[in-house]
């Protein structure tokens, strides 16, 4: 059986990420459930009121994040995203409706992952990474924002893992974005100072359980402030 896609109307601009965002939300939602079957291309068209490579371009978009898989000759099925979603699944869900939840989860999933990030840096840094982290911290034609960062980036160097790294820079992706809820608060950007140079210190000391208690702590104050800055700037939308 062919599942229906609820459309609603869409404006001129931007119209495939549009229906990107229509179909992804249902998805996620449950309203369509793994394994259904979308209409085709042409329906899809006439009931979102756009031309047919505009669906496509949508649709080639969903299977790139794998919230569906094309079957030539088949048609369009819905994947199981639990299974097979990745990293630029969960950065189209954060634009979704503002994503409040899913910035929950990630800076939840990063107070788990990244403490124990530093204290591998600590324990397998090198003299070369201690003066590229010392330099890092001297820095001060940067926001802070920036700095905040790449130091994070240069303590998940430290580790010599490339997961890490590369893991890291999800993070990192995500907070550009949202990190001025972090750091419009003078007494935040202080915090984070403070939490450079006990980290390097940790670090260079390699003092490993001390780098992910550091880490861990400004990870939660961090936590728990942006998520005060959102929840209050739901509420005055209301």
């Amino acid at each position: 059986m062919t599942r229906k896609v609820f459309a609603r109307p869409v404006t001129r601009s931007r119209l495939h990420e549009e229906i990107v965002t229509v179909i992804q939300q249902q998805i996620m939602s449950g309203q369509i459930a793994p394994g259904e079957k979308l209409p085709t291309e042409r329906e899809m068209a006439e009931n979102f009121n756009v031309n047919r490579a505009t669906v496509r371009e949508a649709l080639r978009k969903l299977e790139n994040i794998d919230l569906l898989e094309i079957r030539h000759g088949d048609g369009l099925y819905v994947k199981d995203y639990l299974n097979s979603g990745n990293f630029d699944l969960i950065k189209a869900a954060v634009k979704m409706d503002g994503g409040t939840e899913i910035i929950f989860n990630i800076l939840e999933a990063r107070r788990y992952l990244v403490p124990q990030m530093a204290y591998l840096a600590a324990q397998r840094r090198t003299s070369s990474d201690v003066d590229d982290l010392k330099q890092l911290l001297s820095e001060k034609n940067i926001t802070m924002l920036e700095k905040d960062i790449r130091i994070h980036q240069q303590i998940a160097r430290c580790t010599h893992n490339l997961l890490c790294t590369i893991g890291l820079n999800f993070f990192n992706q995500i907070f550009r974005d949202y990190g001025h809820l972090y750091f419009n608060d003078p007494e935040n950007v202080e915090r984070s100072r403070q939490f450079h140079v006990e980290i390097f210190e940790a670090i260079r000391g390699k003092k490993a359980d001390d780098a992910r208690n550091i880490m861990r702590d400004v990870l939660i104050y961090a936590e728990e402030a942006v998520k005060k800055k959102i929840k209050r700037s739901t509420f005055d939308k209301e």
